[in-house]
């Protein structure tokens, strides 16, 4: 009596076969379907059971609700049949380590030249900082200029430093995604601005100067381009690289007694802008490597007329 009411028991229960076809079927479930298809199940309220099967797992529904099971697990599994999408292809690094290192050599060379006593074009004794900071009046009376040359002078060693620190992490990371022609240019274009919000923000009194506009930037511009390449994947979380690179502008870019929290903020807007711009318009199209040339010929230029014009007309 006992046996037959083991088998009867037995048979009021049937497994789910692992191919979703009708007729029974042996083979073991694996974990990871065990637990979407026990979810689908829960979800629709249909009884179910787990069992411990050698190799994997076995899930088990009533024989009255065997059929409405599997249309349930058929229409899931049609419905995620390409999900998750595959990985965008990344594109390949460039290197980039020496250039961007030299570059940072030659801000930290621009800053010992800026505490010298220099006669140029001029001026007895190029006074830098008056010349180049981000004077929000002047630059809205038409020395744009102003939105560049701030981003190469700082204020003594310490900001320097953390600038160089920082920013060369952000800058040689971004030059390997894009390319240094392509990289140097946005990090230019969106610190200067970042530069033009704030002085369209503050009084015509504010001044500042740092490059830390433009590291924001390429705090942006990182997290906007990796935004736009994984939104496909991250589902309802792609805005994830944004919200940690808010993070990290909370974390490095509001401290201070002297930090010019507004330059960061619009640095890192800017940057996120073109970021997005260039995920949606121009990332599967890497320039080729005369524009590539180009922009790196911009980038040294852009700097070095900005303060010829500092020089001649400030």
């Amino acid at each position: 009596m006992d046996q037959e009411e083991i088998s009867v028991e037995q048979l009021d229960w049937i497994p789910v076969p692992s191919q979703l076809r009708d007729g029974l079927q042996n083979q073991p479930l694996s974990k990871r379907q065990m637990r979407n298809w026990s979810l689908v199940l829960q979800s629709r309220r249909i009884r179910f059971r787990i069992r411990r099967v050698q190799q994997g797992w076995q899930l088990q529904v009533p024989v009255e609700r065997y059929q409405k099971a599997l249309d349930e697990l058929r229409t899931f599994e049609q419905a995620n049949r390409n999900w998750p999408p595959p990985l965008p292809q990344l594109p390949q690094q460039k290197e980039n380590t020496a250039s961007t290192i030299w570059v940072l050599i030659c801000l930290g060379l621009f800053h010992i030249l800026t505490q010298k006593q220099v006669s140029l074009l001029g001026h007895a004794a190029v006074d830098w900082y008056g010349l180049g900071n981000a004077d929000a009046g002047k630059i809205l009376d038409g020395q744009w200029w102003r939105l560049v040359t701030a981003l190469t002078l700082h204020s003594g060693g310490v900001h320097l430093t953390g600038n160089i620190v920082v920013g060369g992490i952000f800058a040689n990371r971004l030059c390997r995604e894009l390319g240094g022609g392509v990289g140097w240019s946005l990090l230019l274009l969106c610190g200067a601005g970042g530069n033009l919000l704030n002085a369209l923000m503050q009084s015509p009194s504010h001044r500042s100067i740092g490059a830390s506009t433009a590291v924001f930037a390429a705090v942006g511009l990182l997290a906007a381009i990796n935004m736009m390449r994984y939104r496909g994947n991250l589902r309802h979380r792609w805005p994830l690289p944004v919200a940690a690179a808010l993070g990290l502008l909370a974390l490095l870019g509001v401290g201070g007694e002297n930090t010019d929290i507004g330059a960061h903020l619009f640095g890192f807007a800017c940057g996120t802008l073109a970021g997005i711009l260039y995920g949606k318009f121009a990332s599967d199209t890497p320039p080729s490597g005369k524009v590539n040339l180009l922009l790196v010929l911009f980038s040294l230029l852009l700097p070095l007329s900005c303060w010829l014009l500092a020089l001649l007309f400030g």
